[in-house]
C-alpha cells in the first residue's frame, strides 16, 4: 500500500471562474492568516480520532493547517489547493514538521484522485471558497469512499467572519451570478448539497480563535495585505474608500477584541459538518 493516493492522468479544465478563484489566493500571504487559527485546526483534527495509516485528503488545505496535524497522527495525507504559492509553504512546513504528506496543486471541483481514493476528507475554510457549491460536493462525494466521511468546517453567515464578508460587500460587491460562500455555513445547505449521498450528518457549531501579537488596526493592515479576498477587494477601491473600508474594519476588530493587553483575540464562529458516505 502506497503512502498517498496516485493522481489520475486527466485534469479539469480551467474556466474564468477558476482562474478567478486561484488569483484570489495567489494574492498577498495567507500563510500570516492561517497561523493565527492553527490551534483551532489541530483541535478539529484531534477530534476527528484519525487512525495511524488512514488515508486522508485535505481539500484547499492552503499552507497545511489540516494536513500537517493528521500526517503527525500517523495518517497517509494529500493535501489539495489551487494555489501553487500556498502549496510551496505547506510543503516546507510539512518538511519542518518532519512529516510526509503529498501536496498537489489541484481544483476542489476537479480533483485529480480516483473514486473513493480517501477514508476521511477534511476541508477547514477551503472548499466553502469554490465557486460552485454543486460542484464541489460532488468531487468531495466522489474521493470518499463508501462509509467514509467528509468532515468540513465552514464560516457562518452571523459569525464574525461573516460580518467582515459583508463589511466588505458593502464597498466590493461579490460576483454577480455566484453564491455566497457563506452558504456552507447554513446547516440547511449543506443538507441539500451532501444530503443525498450521505448515511448521516452531524452538525456542531464552534467557535475559532483569531490570534494575533498586535493591535486590531494591525490586524487589518495584515488581512490588507495578506489575505487574498481581501487583498483583491481593496484593490479595486479609490484611495478614499480604501481609507473608509480600513475604518470599518478596524471598528469591527476593535469592538470583537477579546484582549485587553494590547494584543488582539477574536472568535468567529463556524459550523462543524461530518457527513457519512453512501
Amino acid at each position: 500500500m502506497t503512502a498517498t493516493a496516485p493522481l489520475l492522468a486527466q485534469h479539469h479544465p480551467a474556466d474564468q471562474h477558476t482562474e478567478r478563484t486561484r488569483a484570489t489566493w495567489i494574492a498577498g500571504d495567507f500563510g500570516r492568516i492561517a497561523t493565527s487559527y492553527a490551534r483551532g485546526a489541530r483541535e478539529f483534527i484531534t477530534r476527528l480520532r484519525l487512525r495511524p495509516g488512514e488515508r486522508v485528503l485535505d481539500v484547499a488545505c492552503g499552507t497545511g493547517n489540516l494536513a500537517v496535524p493528521a500526517a503527525r497522527r500517523g495518517a497517509f495525507v494529500n493535501g489539495i489547493d489551487l494555489a501553487p504559492n500556498l502549496i510551496a509553504q505547506a510543503r516546507r512546513r510539512a518538511r519542518a514538521a518532519g512529516v510526509a504528506v503529498a501536496f498537489d496543486v489541484g481544483d476542489a471541483e476537479g480533483m485529480p484522485y480516483a473514486r473513493g481514493s480517501f477514508a476521511t476528507v477534511v476541508t477547514m475554510f477551503g472548499a466553502m471558497f469554490a465557486p460552485r457549491p454543486e460542484r464541489a460536493a460532488a468531487e468531495l462525494v466522489r474521493v470518499t469512499r463508501p462509509g467514509g466521511r467528509i468532515a468540513m468546517a465552514s464560516w457562518t453567515p452571523n459569525g464574525f467572519i461573516g460580518e467582515m464578508f459583508r463589511t466588505v460587500a458593502r464597498f466590493v460587491p461579490p460576483p454577480a451570478g455566484l453564491p455566497s460562500p457563506l452558504l456552507w455555513g447554513a446547516e440547511s445547505a449543506v443538507r441539500e448539497l451532501l444530503g443525498a449521498q450521505a448515511v448521516s450528518l452531524a452538525f456542531e457549531r464552534r467557535l475559532i480563535t483569531f490570534e494575533f501579537p498586535f493591535s486590531p488596526p494591525e490586524v487589518v493592515d495584515v488581512f490588507q495585505l495578506s489575505y487574498g479576498p481581501m487583498v483583491r477587494a481593496f484593490a479595486t477601491l479609490e484611495i478614499s474608500r480604501r481609507h473608509e473600508l480600513g475604518r470599518a474594519l478596524d471598528r469591527l476588530w476593535t469592538e470583537h477584541n477579546e484582549a485587553t493587553d494590547g494584543t488582539t483575540r477574536v472568535q468567529s464562529e463556524y459550523l462543524e459538518a461530518i457527513a457519512v458516505v453512501r
